[in-house]
């Protein structure tokens, strides 16, 4: 009974209700649209749909499978559409060992140019209508590796991560959305050095891995999160020709993965996650920042969030530190002031960051360790590994896991 769920650690805040979806427990991320959610799969492929009207009691409605050898991990709605990325599953591509998919530009160890590819490289594009029942409408082929992450909040724009043939990894790339029956991409962006096929050569450490991760945009100024690379803050007033208006990245001397970047315009800040990608810190402390954007052309960092010390994650097994953001979503909660990380096996964690100078962590839940594992990998912990969150309007928390299905949480005084 959902009653019964304790978390292994929590402050201000509780578990309401949990779902295993469906068996199919591994979750990236995660939106919700009227009383459905809806959860990318990262071992079991496809996507799965959560009737969450009852918070206390959600319930698994359907599982929609995706082509063989695609991920589909990440997805995002508004109003009555759903969009899901596809992209070449790479924990089934025989040349990339363990770990590699993280070190080092992965144009350079794949073929994004072979005829019969065995996996799909687009997104997909479904209307949700009928919430229990999605059904596409579209499919944008983006050749390579396939697009890895959108961001689309609504409207006529939706902006992508992807790898096409002749760049070193990842880029970002601009989606006319206006009928969502015909998306189109009308314009790419990348760093200086990733574009291989016209000759350019990467000026980074190969050790390091440059590529576009995603992008969040709000208004007229998009945010990159480039993993190794850092930090961009592009101006894509005009669609069709986004510009580079800053770089920045502190990778090295600190750690890299920048993972996600969340514009907060209405205070001029922009806040950043990197990602956790190797067990017990291998890869470093990775960090939340908090950045001035006040100059766009100018981001300076002025402060980082605490790192959660109420047990001894880095010696816990599996992944230390933060992976994603709740990222104020037009349908959803929205707070510039309050802030939500997932983190990993450290569970979820809420900052409060109206003084940016001075965040602080004001709750905090781990949800208990998995009954058994969807990771397919040989030798993986049996811990809790928190990966996304979404929260609605009425505050209520959204996490999934990668083996222990989808929590409902709540804050006290909720």
């Amino acid at each position: 009974m959902t009653d019964r769920i304790v978390p292994s650690f929590s402050r201000n805040m509780r578990i309401l209700g949990h779902c295993d979806q469906g068996g199919r427990a591994d979750g990236i991320q995660i939106m919700v649209s009227a009383g459905f959610a809806y959860v990318g799969h990262v071992f079991n492929n496809g996507f799965s749909v959560m009737d969450v009207r009852d918070p206390k009691n959600p319930t698994f409605v359907k599982h929609i499978p995706q082509p063989a050898g695609t991920w589909s991990q990440h997805l995002q709605t508004h109003g009555d559409v759903l969009i899901v990325n596809n992209m070449r599953d790479m924990l089934q591509a025989a040349n990339i060992a363990a770990g590699d998919y993280y070190r080092g530009s992965i144009g350079e160890k794949i073929a994004l140019d072979a005829p019969e590819q065995g996996y799909a490289a687009g997104l997909r594009v479904y209307d949700i209508y009928d919430r229990a029942n999605p059904r596409e409408i579209a499919f944008l082929e983006v050749p390579g590796l396939g697009v890895h992450r959108v961001f689309w909040d609504g409207g006529d724009w939706a902006y992508i991560s992807a790898l096409p043939p002749g760049f070193t990894d990842d880029i970002f790339m601009i989606v006319d959305f206006h009928n969502p029956e015909k998306p189109e991409v009308v314009s790419k962006l990348w760093l200086q050095g990733m574009n291989a096929g016209a000759g350019e050569a990467p000026c980074w450490d190969p050790k390091y891995r440059y590529a576009l991760h995603h992008a969040i945009v709000k208004g007229d100024l998009a945010c990159g999160a480039w993993r190794d690379g850092g930090v961009t803050v592009m101006d894509v007033a005009d669609r069709f020709h986004p510009k580079l208006l800053a770089h920045d990245n502190p990778c090295p001397p600190f750690a890299g993965g920048t993972h996600n970047t969340l514009p907060l315009p209405d205070r001029n800040l922009l806040f950043v996650v990197e990602e956790a990608v190797f067990d017990n810190c291998e890869d470093g402390m990775k960090r939340n920042w908090v950045y001035d954007i006040s100059v766009p052309a100018n981001p300076i960092t002025i402060a980082t969030t605490p790192i959660p010390d109420d047990a001894d994650y880095k010696n816990k097994g599996g992944q230390f530190g933060p992976h994603n953001v709740h990222e104020n979503r037009s349908e959803g909660f929205q707070s510039e002031d309050v802030v939500f990380v997932s983190y990993q096996n450290a569970g979820l964690r809420v900052y409060d960051i109206s003084d940016p100078f001075r965040p602080k962590e004001t709750a905090a839940c781990v949800p208990p360790a998995p009954e058994k594992l969807m990771d397919y990998r040989p030798n993986r912990p049996l811990v809790v590994d928190t990966t996304d969150v979404y929260v609605d309007r009425q505050g209520l928390i959204y996490t999934t896991d990668m083996n222990a299905g989808l929590f409902i949480m709540e804050m006290d005084g909720s």
